[in-house]
């Protein structure tokens, strides 16, 4: 047997194995970026993806940011998935805990992030404000401005001295850069359309403007707990207003003070306000909280009665009286025991 020669790799034995073990590190560098997210969810951060821009843009912006580890790589993944022209607009939160997958798959869905906001029927603009604060949305103070902003009044077509009453009570989806001015306009667009849904057929007769039907919805808002009594409590309004009896409703003693719990002092009744209708006779200056659909309605088609007076029940719902007399005794039996 003839001795074994040791192998001697030609040149172009060695071309073909580094081409094959930069082909691997490729494949595993491909892979690695594909399948393996960079990170563990430390670094967040809020993207907005405009119509028409380029997917250039927006990887080179995740690359800077450390969501991503490659540009090229998460604009080649696009184009070989066929998704690079199927990105959906919107403001968006990636982490580098997410993989050019995940993130490809939210930007074509369009699952874009937004912080949600539910306004409770009822609630006044400084309610808002506060919810908003404690959310950590906006500050108090900058979006009661914006709420009183007379550009902002005056493009929303509000004559007014706030948006106070066209903040529709529901639940918003704003964007996480969004301004206060956005979401002023977003609850007044939803007001809009619904106030149309209420008026079809055309207004009650009531001699009240669009505004005043809106400050009587809000007081009737405050003063019902059941919807089922929104049409009488406006009955009792429009027969004092007829009759020019002050309205009288606890709830606009206090407003622009605290927010109204069920319970007004002499001193809040005795307290000088435009909005006070103890002390000023007729509807108050404004809206008092922003009324939903119901009240709304109410306002707009109160039911016939001759009901002067209501005192709430210990449930929550009302006993009505025509007569001083007979409510009298109804708050003698229902608020004095």
């Amino acid at each position: 047997m003839s001795p074994m020669l040791p192998f001697t790799p030609t040149p172009k034995t060695v071309a073909v194995s580094s081409a094959r073990v930069s082909l691997l590190l490729l494949l595993g560098w491909y892979l690695a970026c594909t399948f393996l997210a960079p990170g563990r969810g430390s670094i967040v951060r809020d993207v907005s993806f405009p119509a028409g821009s380029g997917i250039k843009k927006l990887a080179t912006e995740l690359k800077q940011d450390g969501v991503i580890r490659s540009a090229w790589h998460f604009i080649l993944l696009a184009r070989l998935r066929g998704q690079a022209h199927r990105l959906k607009a919107g403001d968006y939160r990636f982490t580098d805990a997410m993989t050019p997958g995940d993130i490809l798959r939210k930007l074509v869905a369009g699952d874009v992030d937004y912080r949600r906001f539910t306004l409770p029927e009822g609630y006044s603009v400084y309610q808002a404000a506060e919810m908003l604060e404690q959310k950590g949305y906006f500050k108090r103070d900058e979006f009661l401005s914006a709420c009183r902003d007379t550009a902002t009044l005056e493009r929303l077509g509000i004559h007014a001295a706030s948006v106070e009453g066209y903040l529709f009570p529901a639940t918003y989806n704003l964007a996480r850069n969004g301004t206060e001015e956005q979401l002023v306009a977003q609850m007044v667009g939803r007001f809009r359309q619904v106030y149309a849904d209420v008026t079809v057929g055309g207004q009650e007769q009531g001699g009240l403007s669009s505004n005043e039907i809106v400050t009587l919805a809000s007081i009737i808002e405050k003063e019902a707990v059941c919807a089922e009594e929104k049409p009488l409590i406006s009955s009792v309004f429009y027969n004092r207003l007829r009759l020019g009896m002050p309205l009288q409703s606890d709830p606009t003693a206090v407003y622009g003070v605290r927010a109204f719990s069920g319970k007004v002092t002499k001193a809040d009744i005795c307290r000088r306000s435009p909005y006070n209708t103890y002390l000023v006779r007729g509807l108050p200056l404004g809206p008092i909280g922003n009324p939903g659909a119901d009240a709304l309605r109410a306002a707009l088609h109160p039911v016939r009665s001759n009901y002067l007076y209501f005192v709430a029940r210990q449930d929550g719902t009302h006993y009505f009286s025509r007569t001083l007399e007979e409510h009298n005794r109804a708050v003698a039996h229902y608020l004095r025991n």
